[in-house]
């Protein structure tokens, strides 16, 4: 088995450990098995650097996010300002320049109210994506001490 390349998903490689060790050599009458080290570790290595290439498209994301916001803000800004001149040319009509003023702050509170909604389905997928990791991660960590509990056992029984 060949290991994965940068571009794989964490899950495709842990899915390619999980079958090195399912298809290791078993010991005589013994629950312990022989994998090559060096498969195994050039797996672990591959899945180590996909990690941090999936938390980055999550911050991507998040920036993506924040941009949304920071154009709903210039949006809602230059319509704020492009009201407020069009209620100076207007003073003498008091109820022209009231509703004027009514709809710049629905457009701001619009505005406000989509970048929020986007902030929270940003902070949402990311938090999913995370935690994916997260629980990966745990996976990565039970077969690493699975696979050192095998070896002490070893070395243990080497040294009886």
């Amino acid at each position: 088995m060949m290991p994965q390349s940068k571009g794989e998903s964490l899950l495709a490689i842990l899915d390619e450990l999980a079958a090195l060790l399912k298809h290791s050599k078993q010991m005589p009458m013994s629950s312990s098995i022989l994998v090559n080290k060096a498969e195994a570790l050039d797996l672990l290595d591959s899945a180590l650097s996909v990690v941090p290439a999936q938390v980055a498209e999550a911050d991507e994301i998040v920036a993506g996010a924040k941009g949304v916001v920071e154009r709903a803000q210039g949006e809602a800004a230059a319509l704020l300002e492009r009201a407020k001149h069009e209620s100076e040319r207007a003073v003498a009509k008091d109820a022209i320049v009231a509703a004027a003023t009514d709809r710049a702050a629905q457009i701001v509170a619009d505005s406000k109210a989509e970048a929020e909604r986007l902030m929270e389905e940003a902070n949402a997928y990311c938090d999913r994506q995370l935690a994916q990791l997260e629980v990966e991660l745990e996976q990565i960590g039970r077969q690493v001490k699975a696979g050192r509990t095998v070896i002490q056992s070893r070395v243990s029984g080497a040294a009886q």
